[in-house]
């Protein structure tokens, strides 16, 4: 293997050369091995703090400063929270950049500009082109040399730097990890949002809820409103002692005595009961962020009513437009003599226990669910055992990850809870058994990993 300098030195005459496929892969998978990602090898990846990203954001002349912002952190749903704010924005005529991570197929699904095309119609979403992130990877490749940053902290100044010069109106940034130390958190938004709380990474993010809360607190800026979508005991204080140290307004989703926009699940291309939390805490921040200095100059100027429609279709339609896959998503429908497959990203405690009563209510709709699961090392997969759904056929399979955790162990750990289950050595062969024992009056369900359902989405 070629050391990094020896890369370094041909870096630029590699993006330099006439664009190809073959270039753009080339630097891309020594993006990935030269800067390792969180997504591919774990806590190796992880780099707290925000110093490199400082760094990074002033050699770019402080691309963020160009847009308005709205940043969104939490332990589940900040994904489809963002993609739907920035949907229902986008409807309104606003040029909206959305950067979320992880990606399931294509490293360019972290940043996305939503916009109307011209002469009106749906929003669409556009990735940031292949020649764009080769040139950008070119022209900083010197500071690369000498700061060392991480993968994250390369993707989110890369982010940046392309919205500033799309001259988005404004960016929907979700945190990667945490909040007070993630790279993301250089910018001052006009508006924070903060999702869920629930215990994970706590080697990074501390051992109990309110310590977890902490961290995700730290996206709170002095005199920037604050949306918390759910609370519990041991979180509803830090935030709002976060908050008075900042004083910044704080809504809390759950309390809202009425919706600003009238949308209903059954409206919303986001499938999953687990979207109405989502939905209800992006209602509570669309109705902050409308009374902001900012949202009244962008907002206000269009008629209530219109106002409310644009951002209903938006919102309804906010998988179509801005690409996020997989949640709750039917990838094939019943039919042929085959079953339904549905996939979700839900991979910790937290989620399966929204996915747990999810199953539990379409159950009956079908003769058998086949659920397959496979899991990364480094999730408490006993957590999540306690949260599995019962009256349902296993199959545990490996993520094609040198991070997953075997199959076989992942059985075992389901043993210990007596789940049983079948075992196979890979997604593929584990999709084969499902469609093998299954027929259309029952469910395929896919689940467990970000990597796995990357696997099956390769697979339909």
């Amino acid at each position: 293997m070629a050391t990094f300098a020896a890369f370094i030195s041909n870096w630029g005459e590699i993006v330099m050369k006439t664009f190809s496929e073959e270039r753009y892969n080339e630097v891309l998978g020594w993006l990935f091995e030269q800067f390792p990602s969180y997504q591919v090898v774990g806590d190796r990846a992880y780099k707290p703090g925000v110093d490199t990203m400082r760094l990074l954001d002033s050699e770019l002349g402080h691309p963020h400063r160009r847009f308005t912002t709205i940043h969104v952190a939490g332990t589940n749903g900040k994904g489809s929270v963002s993609s739907m704010m920035a949907a229902a924005l986008a409807s309104c005529g606003l040029k909206v950049g959305l950067y979320t991570s992880p990606h399931l197929r294509d490293f360019r699904e972290r940043m996305k500009v939503v916009q109307q095309p011209v002469g009106g119609g749906e929003p669409e979403a556009r990735m940031i082109e292949k020649q764009e992130v080769l040139e950008f990877l070119d022209r900083m490749q010197p500071v690369f040399e000498s700061a060392a940053p991480s993968f994250f902290e390369i993707t989110t100044a890369m982010a940046f730097d392309w919205f500033a010069s799309e001259e988005v109106d404004v960016a929907v940034i979700e945190v990667g990890l945490g909040g007070r130390l993630d790279s993301t958190n250089v910018i001052t938004p006009v508006l924070s949002v903060i999702t869920n709380i629930s215990l994970e990474h706590c080697q990074y993010l501390g051992h109990t809820l309110a310590e977890v809360a902490g961290e995700k607190a730290g996206i709170i800026k002095p005199d920037v409103p604050v949306v918390i979508g759910e609370t519990l005991p041991e979180t509803r204080p830090v935030f709002e002692a976060r908050a008075s140290e900042c004083g910044s307004a704080i809504t809390f989703a759950e309390e809202a005595s009425q919706t600003f926009i009238n949308v209903s699940l059954t409206d919303m291309d986001l499938q999953g009961d687990y979207q109405q939390r989502n939905l209800r805490t992006l209602d509570a921040a669309i109705s902050v962020l409308c009374g902001t200095a900012w949202g009244r100059e962008h907002l206000g100027v269009i008629p209530a009513a219109e106002l409310k429609t644009q951002l209903r279709e938006g919102i309804c339609s906010a998988a179509r437009i801005t690409g996020l896959r997989a949640r709750w998503e039917t990838i094939r429908e019943t039919g042929g003599g085959r079953a339904r497959i549905i996939c979700d990203t839900g991979h910790n405690a937290h989620a399966f226990r929204w996915i747990r009563e999810q199953i539990d209510k379409v159950c009956c709709d079908y003769d058998n669910i086949f659920f397959v699961l496979g899991a990364v090392a480094d999730k408490d997969v006993h957590a999540i055992a306690e949260y599995l759904p019962h009256d349902v056929n296993y199959i545990i399979t490996t993520p094609s990850t040198h991070r997953a955790i075997d199959a076989a162990d992942l059985a075992n750990v389901l043993s210990d809870y007596s789940i049983p289950s079948r075992v196979a050595h890979s997604p593929q062969e584990a999709m084969a058994m499902a469609e093998s024992l299954s027929s259309e009056k029952d469910l395929i369900f896919v689940a467990g990993s970000n990597y796995l359902v990357s696997d099956i989405l390769g697979m339909y």
